[in-house]
């Protein structure tokens, strides 16, 4: 008989990186944010390379704000990033029970309830600000909710990410030609999808250059291409980091969305991440290198030099 193979150790960065998720699930929500935050401003204090992203972003977008004010606002984010790290795992590895109670209040609940009434299916804007699994959470509650899901870097999350994000309700599909049509779909039947708009695409997915904050961000075409062919509706929404909790936003979404003309529709679907952006600017994901890839091969801004 050939022996079974044994799948070799997990790498030892994944393995940490596990056991952090697993301890920090069983702290009470102050302890762990408390502790995420010490971890955020050790970044910051230790000119970390995601504080530098953060500083550079921060110049990029406001250019006119004055340089303390950029670091401060530098060091909070650095810190609310280290609090989701850490509230993270109570969110993926708790029972949904919890995750409602930490719901504290949801502002334009009217937004979605009317947009959802209309029939024509709701594209809900998610950007990274705040905490958007558990804006995910609670959409799934309130619709049928159809996402894109890509498989993470480390396999041993793989599970723990479904279950968490399926735990109320969604349904996940692949972030391919087959997942986008599930999409078109769910939305042609009147359901609900959410979407990352902020994340740089990849050369499958197709994007165009669009103005963010000012500055030349290559954007998805997804939405755009959703809105047309589904004749759905677009709204935003983030869940704000609160003192014990979360509280759900919804926003209109630019009318310029809806636009024929892709550039002007990626334009204000920008805006209304900007617009979501601005509420809260310390928890958004500046550390991102969202500008990475630039028109006219001009140089990548986060390069030394």
């Amino acid at each position: 008989m050939t022996a079974n193979k044994q799948r070799p150790p997990a790498p030892i960065k994944e393995w940490l990186a596990l056991r952090l998720l697993q301890f920090s699930a069983v702290l009470p929500l102050p302890l762990s944010r408390a502790l995420g935050a010490v971890i955020g401003r050790c970044g910051a204090l230790l000119q970390s390379r995601s504080y530098l992203v953060t500083l550079k972003n921060l110049e990029l977008c406001f250019p006119a704000m004055p340089v303390a004010e950029r670091r401060q606002i530098a060091r909070l984010s650095l810190a609310e990033t280290g609090k989701m790290l850490l509230e993270t795992g109570s969110i993926w590895l708790r029972e949904i029970a919890w995750v409602n109670k930490k719901i504290l209040r949801v502002h334009n609940q009217s937004l979605l309830d009317a947009a959802l009434a209309s029939n024509r299916g709701v594209v809900l804007l998610a950007p990274h600000l705040g905490n958007w699994e558990v804006l995910g959470l609670y959409l799934a509650q309130v619709s049928n909710v159809t996402s894109l899901y890509q498989p993470p870097d480390m396999p041993q999350f793989e599970t723990i990410i479904r279950q968490s994000r399926e735990k109320s309700g969604a349904k996940l599909v692949p972030t391919n030609r087959r997942g986008v049509m599930a999409l078109l779909k769910a939305l042609k039947a009147g359901e609900l999808t959410a979407i990352l708009p902020d994340q740089v695409p990849d050369k499958k997915a197709g994007g165009s250059f669009a103005p963010f904050f000012g500055q030349p961000a290559l954007t998805m075409t997804l939405v755009h291409n959703l809105l047309r062919s589904a004749n759905c509706v677009a709204l935003a929404g983030y869940a704000q980091r609160v003192p014990g909790g979360f509280e759900i936003h919804f926003l209109e979404a630019d009318a310029e969305i809806y636009s024929v003309d892709p550039a002007l529709a990626l334009a204000a679907m920008n805006r209304a991440v900007e617009q979501c952006v601005l509420q809260i600017p310390e928890q958004y994901q500046w550390e991102y290198k969202r500008f990475r890839k630039q028109p006219d091969n001009k140089p990548n801004p986060y390069s030394p030099g």
